[in-house]
């Protein structure tokens, strides 16, 4: 991570700085200083967190703290006088109003040797308390058990994400660092959040032990920590337990300690969750590895749940998934097959019945009614889910808005996804590159697609969008290669065939608008 600006390079990670080139020697706290000032420079510091910080809470004189800011400013070439970098504001505190620019690429031999998507620059902190809570470690010494300790994390992420008051980091950037040795401060500065919740499970039998802790991933301290030993049908109840401690700890920088009511309703019988988890567990990495057998795996232990417990809303929205699934890829006879179609509205539907305030099964019925060419139907739903949780994001709800004939918006939601997602999926840019093609802003949408591509170089639908862009900017010999790169990794790809059925426009316009440029780029 390094902060690039005037002249300047301060390098976190090497904790060094360099200015015109050169290397600038600096003590220590004043390093933390500057470092601290830029992070932060959306807003005003002041004394006192600046003392909490780098002096940590020690009685410090104004006489010295004035010594740290002035030999911060000469390090970067700024002064007193001329407060270029770092401005004093009488009375309220500290700010650094530089230009800063943002690198976030992270070195193989740094803490994670991860970067996030190149489309992104460093997340901003947003104006209201942030989280990200890292999987949660597995303690039981049961490989076997690793779902469990998954599960848990991805439950309390949802359950934080209810609350109103807090932006909390979506899973699957949050589940990036599972298994790494990471400084809290870096993830944070890599998610752009102010806080993160790590935790270990150990299960034994019918008990189960979870032990959590807050940290400030601006300072490293901690905030807070607890220790619970329960049953495994007591379980939701630790759940709620974290979920409220967090939010009350946060909720002291914003003046507001109400939290608001779960509305997820815990299954009758706790075996019905387990099984609910470890479909989960093969949900999550079933778009990278579109494997028949474990479409088929998920849908067994969704049903497994279901006859334990008849009423559980989110197994009814996930076992929708599955048909949807089996109708969308070549496995079998399901593939293209109203039926499958069919079952997966009527499963997603009694999900809803069962639990109309579940964002999820809110979105999975959306999924499905955008192909059943319900597009308004299916935007309402994806709508409700964000309105019942401020938190919830799903790509696929800009895929709605785009299909609906409404890219300006779905660029806004992909947006949005992808601040609360920094680790985003690669079909993501995908999709937004078509949402700019949609709008004919050809120049904007290769970025977008390249970047998809070369994260996912077997993903079809980017060749194809691209193969588009290119043939409407004129460059047919680039239209061709990536038309010729999409009949690589379909070689039974045609127009009518393939596009038409995934890509089903609202208005025959956006339709011909985009076939358009795929008869342009000569695929069949």
């Amino acid at each position: 991570m390094r902060y690039l600006f005037e002249d300047c390079v301060l390098d976190i990670d090497k904790r060094e700085l360099r200015r015109g080139g050169d290397a600038v020697s600096i003590a220590p706290q004043v390093f933390d200083l500057l470092e601290y000032l830029i992070h932060n420079r959306e807003h005003v510091v002041s004394k006192d967190d600046l003392i909490s910080t780098i002096w940590q809470g020690r009685i410090v004189s104004d006489a010295a703290l004035t010594t740290r800011l002035n030999a911060a400013r000469s390090a970067i070439g700024d002064s007193g006088e001329e407060q270029r970098l770092i401005k004093t504001l009488p009375r309220k505190g500290f700010r650094f109003v530089g230009e800063v620019r943002e690198d976030l690429t992270v070195a193989s031999g740094s803490a994670t040797g991860m970067s996030i998507p190149a489309s992104t620059s460093a997340p901003r902190l947003p104006d209201k308390p942030s989280v990200a809570v890292l999987p949660f470690t597995n303690m039981s010494g049961e490989a076997d058990q690793e779902y469990f300790a998954d599960g848990i994390t991805d439950d309390i992420i949802t359950e934080l994400s209810r609350f109103s008051e807090l932006f909390v980091i979506a899973r699957n950037s949050s589940s990036q660092y599972k298994g790494k040795s990471a400084d809290v401060r870096q993830i944070g500065r890599e998610l752009g959040v102010g806080y993160v919740l790590e935790g270990s499970i150990r299960r034994s039998g019918d008990r189960v032990r979870v032990g959590a802790q807050l940290i400030d991933a601006t300072t490293g301290a901690h905030r807070w920590a607890e220790r619970y030993d329960r049953k495994l049908e007591d379980l939701f109840a630790v759940q709620d337990d974290v979920a409220r401690s967090i939010v009350t700890t946060l909720a002291v920088h914003v003046n507001k300690a109400e939290v608001e009511r779960t509305r997820l309703k815990p299954p009758a019988i706790w075996q019905a969750h387990d099984y609910y988890l470890r479909a989960a567990d093969i949900d999550a990495s079933l778009l990278s590895s579109f494997k028949k057998e474990d479409l088929y795996e998920m849908r067994h232990l969704l049903e497994r749940a279901l006859a334990i417990d008849p009423n559980y809303a989110r197994a009814y929205a996930a076992l929708s998934r599955t048909y949807l699934g089996a109708w969308i890829f070549a496995f079998d006879g399901d593939y293209s097959n109203p039926l499958a179609l069919d079952r997966a509205h009527q499963l997603a539907r009694k999900g809803v019945q069962l639990d109309p305030n579940l964002p999820q099964a809110r979105s999975h019925l959306g999924n499905v009614l955008v192909w059943m060419h319900q597009h308004d139907a299916a935007v309402a739903e994806f709508e409700k889910a964000v309105a019942l949780n401020p938190n919830f994001t799903d790509w696929r709800f800009g895929w709605a808005l785009l299909l609906a004939g409404e890219p300006a918006r779905a660029i806004e939601v992909y947006n949005a996804h992808m601040r609360l997602d920094p680790f985003y999926p690669p079909n993501v840019p995908a999709c937004l590159g078509l949402a700019y093609y949609m709008l004919g802003q050809y120049a904007d949408a290769l970025p977008l697609l390249r970047e998809s591509m070369s994260r996912s170089p077997d993903y079809r639908g980017a060749h194809v969008f691209a193969a588009a862009t290119y043939a409407q900017l004129g460059e047919l010999e680039k239209a061709g290669a990536e038309a010729d790169e999409v009949l690589r990794i379909e070689p039974s790809y045609t127009i009518e065939g393939t596009s038409k059925r995934i890509v089903v426009f609202k208005h025959a316009k956006d339709a011909d608008h985009f076939l358009e440029g795929l008869r342009k780029a000569g695929l069949p």
